[in-house]
């Protein structure tokens, strides 16, 4: 037997490279599931490599069908499902696995919130913000209703062997799938849907062809007001013009009373966009008035508005909790949409000063504050980065900052702008655990994270929400 340190060196350079696992489209092996993607998939490994199957539950063994194969990870689906969890449930709409949304309905809710939980967790050990293993991530505050929550259905509307139907896209494809029920739907959403999808086939109103670029409805919009019970309905077309408009509308407005705003947004052409920029009203109201927070907002076709409004209500009194404001305190409320936050927290300050980058946004707030009787609040468009030095030079000041940014997170110069500024109060709300862990790196250790407090305001679906509580660290104060 040779020596080991001779076998090691002459052969080394000769050895023949070990040959790359070959995994073809349709082979099924036995797998073990590990743990829960952050999409909610089940990850398994075959042969050291990452296999991703949506649908399982860490614990189960399956016999995996591979559905696609990448150079670092497969992906597969349940060929069969040798052993189940206790934690598996069956899911209320059979299309659970087929289009987003649903990610979650076959996993029990209390996994689903601890799951939640570990997102953050997985996050921050990712990016690893100062003293990130000393931050006090708190249980998942559950959603009451973790059914029949969503104010919003956007339904894509296509012909199907003659048939009109209403649905999301199937994952990763443009074959929409046809959804006559839709449990985390408001019921009087999805009944709205079906009624007027029937009517688009009886009046034979032409719906838009993706291959042929023909056609006129391409998506239905239909918006529920939690607190008045009101629906606005939004036609999103191809072109201008909408045959048997006039028939439409009658039998909607003697079929369906609780829709009080109809509107028509002109979108033409194949576009990844669902929204175009013109929108026209039909009928009714220009907007849909919806409470939060005891206070009433006017919600025109475009504005952004949480899905889940009895949820919007926890996030922001969490939101108000983190950032302990005193009537003294001039409040920034960044990337403020329609104004929800800093309007509901204005009785609570001096002063609410907010930006947002959509001029119909910045429009709905102010307009919101007139018709809530609210005179302490200014609104302005552009980025916080622009508009934040421009206040400086009037002479304000700020001492808190409350930021719930898009999916991106916060922009860079905004955030060595609040690093410049350093306000002693800071609420962080985030819909995206990754970049709120990469903004950390920023913020801290300027800031210290007192608390992340996440927030279930999707149930069913690997969506996570969380506020955030900093506190300016005491060297930093002036």
């Amino acid at each position: 037997m040779p020596s080991k340190r001779y076998r090691q060196s002459p052969s080394r350079p000769t050895r023949r490279p070990i040959p790359p696992i070959e995994v073809a489209i349709g082979d099924r092996f036995p797998l073990t599931i590990k743990k829960l993607g952050i999409n909610g998939q089940g990850i398994g490994y075959f042969k050291h490599k990452v296999c991703f199957v949506p649908q399982t539950i860490p614990g189960e063994i399956i016999v995996a069908e591979v559905t696609a194969v990448h150079e670092k990870y497969l992906e597969a689906k349940i060929h069969r499902l040798k052993k189940a969890s206790p934690d598996r449930i069956p899911p209320k709409d059979d299309y659970a696995g087929l289009a987003g949304g649903f990610e979650l309905e076959h996993l029990a809710y209390q996994r689903q919130l601890t799951f939640k939980r570990q997102v953050v967790l997985d996050s921050l050990a990712k990016f690893k913000p100062f003293g990130y293993q000393h931050y006090q991530v708190r249980p998942t505050i559950a959603a009451p209703h973790p059914y029949g929550y969503r104010n919003k259905a956007q339904f894509q509307i296509r012909q199907i062997d003659g048939q009109i139907v209403a649905g999301l896209y199937r994952a990763n494809s443009h074959e929409v799938i046809n959804m006559v029920t839709c449990a985390v739907q408001m019921p009087a959403t999805m009944q709205a849907m079906r009624q007027l999808v029937q009517w688009i086939q009886e009046l034979q109103i032409p719906v838009y062809d993706e291959e042929a670029n023909s056609g006129i409805i391409k998506t239905i919009a239909i918006r529920e007001s939690r607190s008045t019970g009101e629906i606005q309905v939004t036609f999103i077309t191809n072109s201008r013009k909408l045959p048997h408009k006039r028939l439409l509308l009658d039998k909607i407005q003697t079929e369906l009373p609780a829709v009080r705003s109809v509107m028509q947004n002109f979108n033409p052409g194949d576009t990844p966009l669902v929204w175009g920029k013109e929108t026209t009203k039909l009928a009714g109201n220009d907007y849909l008035t919806e409470s939060l927070m005891g206070l009433d907002f006017h919600l025109s076709a475009r504005s952004f508005l949480q899905l889940n409004p009895e949820q919007t209500e926890t996030l922001y009194e969490e939101a108000a909790k983190a950032i302990d404001l005193t009537p003294n305190d001039t409040l920034i409320d960044a990337y403020a949409g329609i104004g929800t936050i800093g309007l509901s927290l204005a009785s609570r300050v001096k002063r609410v000063l907010g930006m947002e980058t959509i001029p119909e946004a910045v429009a709905d707030a102010n307009q919101n504050a007139t018709l809530n009787g609210i005179t302490n609040t200014r609104y302005e468009v552009g980025t916080a980065e622009e508009v934040m030095p421009r206040w400086r030079q009037e002479g304000l000041t700020f001492d808190a900052i409350i930021v719930d940014p898009p999916r991106t997170g916060l922009d860079r110069a905004f955030i060595d702008q609040i690093l410049q500024e350093k306000p002693h109060k800071f609420a962080y709300i985030s819909c995206n655990m990754a970049t709120l862990a990469r903004n950390l790196t920023r913020l801290a250790p300027t800031y210290r994270v007192d608390y992340i407090q996440p927030i279930d305001m999707m149930p069913q679906t690997p969506r996570c929400e969380a506020v955030v509580k900093l506190v300016l660290n005491d060297h930093h104060h002036q």
